[in-house]
């Protein structure tokens, strides 16, 4: 077990970096973040800030010098940064793990090896002849097999003269998944620590739009599908043998929840614990580092989330006082310079006793911003 006030080390400098010092910080544990921008918002909250790539060996010896324990805040750190890391201090999720969620040909291969269902798909190669059974998946969404995500490295193919063109323009290997219809989209934040325990937030719900999340439902209160998700994520974590927190995203097709996904971190997805749980998706990151007791049971209040994304901010800002002034809403800015259209700037949670007292503030909330009834 690592007690307060000891030095913890975060591999990333976004949103979900600077809520993980935020917690360690709440727990009196101090943070040194590495990440290779300057204007890092972890950074900025952090006890120190290395600034450098995250394949410089020299930062990393520092980092591992400074702190008793790493984590990561994105599953794009290079698996060899976290192998190097391990040779000196707990790194978890570790790079085993890490690796696996880094590549979705060889993330697809470990569900199907689980016996865990996903979309029918296939791995291509451009510079490979196209499969003749590519046919059978159209409609289809070809994926870069690395680093996409928020719908980049993303195109909608419905015949194999789009497909060649999609994946001769992707450069790299890619994933084309069967495009399904969907009852519904959810999510599953759960952590494990080195001792074992397991601990996990309810069932979440999820709405997208051009592949960003835009709102999400906390909890679910689906309990058949509850059950059914928390069992795949306890399988992926005993196959993975995992050790920290692991965001499963998951596509309801005909009853059925299919793996979309998995996220070796914290997920947007979860940030409505920050305001409706007792337990935080960022603390339970803190704990299962730190092999700290992980909470039997997270009890959540209704809470409705909505992402700010820089498009907001294109004509004006946001007028943050008719916002603040609606019932149980609360405001996140995450401390970020440029409102890039797509960037998430921040997010608003609105929490409540009652569903249709959360529901009514979030479409007002809605109103007020200008984004389209959910």
């Amino acid at each position: 077990m690592i007690v307060p006030p000891a030095t913890l080390g975060m591999l990333g400098g976004g949103q979900l970096g600077r809520y993980f010092v935020m917690a360690a910080h709440r727990l009196g544990y101090k943070v040194v973040v590495l990440d290779p921008d300057p204007a890092s918002i972890a950074g900025a909250a952090a006890d120190h800030h290395i600034v450098a790539p995250y394949d410089d060996t020299a930062a990393l010896h520092d980092l591992a010098s400074r702190c008793e324990a790493i984590s990561c805040e994105f599953e794009n750190v290079p698996a060899t940064t976290l192998a190097l890391l391990e040779q000196y201090q707990p790194v978890r999720p570790a790079a085993s793990a890490v690796r696996i969620c880094q590549d979705r040909r060889e993330e697809k291969a470990l569900l199907r090896g689980a016996n865990i269902p996903v979309a029918p798909h296939l791995a291509l190669l451009p510079e490979e002849p196209i499969p003749a059974q590519a046919s059978a998946l159209f409609p289809a969404i070809l994926k870069t097999a690395r680093e996409g995500y928020d719908g980049k490295g993303q195109w909608q193919v419905s015949n194999l003269d789009e497909l060649a063109t999609a994946l001769t323009s992707s450069g790299v290997p890619c994933v084309l998944e069967q495009r399904l219809v969907l009852e519904g989209e959810f999510a599953l934040t759960l952590a494990r620590s080195p001792s074992g325990t397991i601990s996990a937030l309810p069932l979440v719900q999820n709405w997208h739009s051009g592949g960003i999340l835009d709102q999400t439902r906390s909890p679910a209160n689906v309990p058949a599908l509850e059950s059914e998700a928390k069992g795949i994520a306890e399988r992926l974590i005993a196959v993975l043998d995992y050790v920290g927190v692991l965001t499963v995203e998951f596509f309801l097709v005909e009853g059925r929840l299919l793996v979309n996904e998995l996220a070796p971190r914290p997920h947007n997805s979860g940030h409505p614990s920050l305001d409706n749980a007792a337990c935080s998706q960022f603390e339970l990151q803190v704990r299962a580092l730190c092999d700290l007791p992980l909470p039997k049971q997270i009890a959540v209040r209704p809470a409705l989330l909505i992402n700010l994304l820089g498009d907001l901010w294109q004509n004006s800002t946001p007028d943050w006082a008719a916002l603040l002034a609606l019932p149980g809403l609360h405001l996140h800015l995450y401390g970020k310079g440029d409102p890039r259209p797509g960037r998430k700037m921040g997010h608003i949670t609105v929490t409540g006793d009652e569903w249709s007292t959360v529901e009514k503030t979030c479409r007002q909330a809605r109103q007020l911003l200008g984004l389209a009834p959910r």
